[in-house]
């Protein structure tokens, strides 16, 4: 062990080292701050790195270590590394960024762990270094490669430093209101370039639909199975739940509760806080037992209600699920700009670096929420990622172009075990004795 050429044992060992000096970090400074590389600092940080990289480059014949980490060896170590820690990861939940891990070791807060940290630089390093070595003398047939080694770099890097200067915010804002203040995840509130004035708030929900429960656990039925329901969409006024026949008699999509002497009815309501609400007759196909009654889901207004069958069995109706959520807004800038859109869900709107998406209402209120919640998303250096991400496609297009054409002739189609262990000795043997002559000329 230790014998040059260095190979998969001492990347191992290497990795081995690692893993203690990360976990030796983690329990006695906690865990990696990343806010402290916030701007300038990460630019900082940037340029140092890659001056260390040319320095290790440049010394790559005096110190066999820095040689040996551009080496293939030493790429595919750090590579299974990050892959096992990665993997690691995925089967630890993770808590948010606000909150300590969940465990001693801190698995459960894996970016801020050390030896994920140690791993991930070891991997850039080696990756970098190789770009390095690779370019030197620069040849056009290497084109395809740089791209994607240092498309690959540029992604890793920027999104790893840029990290600490991305802002998620959340804003709340009200009907007729203009609001530039947003809380991040810690509650604090941060006055924002940009102000949002909420014009309007609009909900598409699902049609209504009808459900027996149990009337001591409130469980849908049946419990053992998926819950039947009738959808009461494009004019459906009759159907069966389990062994009772349903048939709505009067629909009320606008309507108000109405009390009565001994009743509860519904009416037309057309204002805030009406609900949908039904008259319907149930008959049970086995004992013929019938009942009749107003079912509705109910509003912040306006209670539920629902309809008793059976001591054990009620007809109720779920409160209706939104289908879509829209806000009409518009944004005022610094600079002066306005602009007048809509924003929902999977459709942000991007303006002066910002992301904003919708992400919530007052439930409470449902369809008729006068508040809409925005999500607020900045991230200057993801510009940065994209561009090594084209890098990698385009090096990708490359490989594919230049890939050799036509097929190739068979010389023999048979393989000597022996032959190629052999030519395997012979090639280590080599590289040894290339690796001792510059010893024996940087002593000389």
């Amino acid at each position: 062990m230790w014998k040059k050429p260095w190979g998969y044992k001492e990347g191992f060992i290497c990795g081995a080292g690692l893993c203690v000096t990360g976990l030796l970090l983690q329990w006695t400074i906690g865990g990696v701050c990343w806010q402290l590389f916030a701007w300038p600092v990460n630019f900082i940080v940037l340029i140092l790195y890659l001056c260390l990289l040319a320095v290790m480059h440049a010394l790559r014949k005096r110190v066999y270590c820095f040689g040996w980490l551009s080496h293939y060896t030493a790429a595919v170590s750090s590579l299974i590394c990050v892959a096992v820690i990665t993997v690691v990861m995925g089967l630890v939940r993770q808590v948010p960024s606000t909150q300590p891990p969940a465990e001693l070791i801190g698995f459960s807060k894996m970016l801020s762990f050390w030896p994920f940290v140690l791993f991930y630089v070891w991997l850039l390093s080696t990756l970098g270094l190789t770009i390095l070595r690779v370019s030197s003398p620069f040849e056009m047939r290497k084109i395809p490669f740089l791209l994607n080694h240092v498309g690959l770099f540029i992604a890793l890097l920027s999104a790893t430093l840029g990290n600490a200067d991305m802002q998620r915010l959340k804003m709340i804002t009200r009907l007729g209101q203009t609001e530039w203040r947003a809380t991040d995840e810690n509650g604090k509130l941060i006055e924002l370039p940009l102000a949002i004035e909420l014009k309007n708030f609009t909900i598409h929900e699902y049609p209504p639909k009808l459900m027996l429960i149990d009337n001591e656990t409130g469980q849908a039925l049946p419990k053992d199975d998926i819950p039947e329901h009738l959808l009461l969409e494009g004019g459906v006024d009759k159907g069966k739940l389990q062994d009772w026949e349903i048939v709505v008699l009067q629909s009320i999509p606008m309507a108000a509760s109405v009390a009565t002497e001994d009743t509860l009815k519904f009416s037309e309501f057309h204002s805030m806080g009406a609900t949908y609400a039904v008259y319907l007759k149930a008959k049970n196909v086995k004992d013929g037992r019938l009942c009749e009654g107003w079912v509705s889901c109910g509003s912040f207004m306006f209670p539920y209600k629902a309809l008793r069958l059976t001591e054990q069995v009620s007809l109720v109706m779920p409160e209706r699920e939104p289908q879509r959520f829209v806000s009409d807004v518009t944004v005022y800038t610094r600079e002066g700009s306005v602009i007048e859109d809509t924003i929902e869900v999977n459709h942000p709107l991007k303006i002066a670096g910002w992301n904003i998406y919708q992400l919530s209402y007052d439930e409470t209120k449902g369809r008729w929420s006068d508040v809409s919640v925005f999500g607020l998303v900045r991230d200057p250096w993801l510009p940065v990622v994209y561009i090594g991400i084209v890098m990698m496609m385009i090096g990708a297009v490359c490989l594919f172009v230049n890939a050799p054409k036509g097929k190739e002739k068979k010389v023999d189609n048979k393989v000597n075990p022996e032959e190629m262990f052999e030519k395997e000795e012979v090639s280590v043997q080599t590289e040894r004795i290339l690796w001792s002559r510059e010893e024996k000329e940087e002593c000389v």
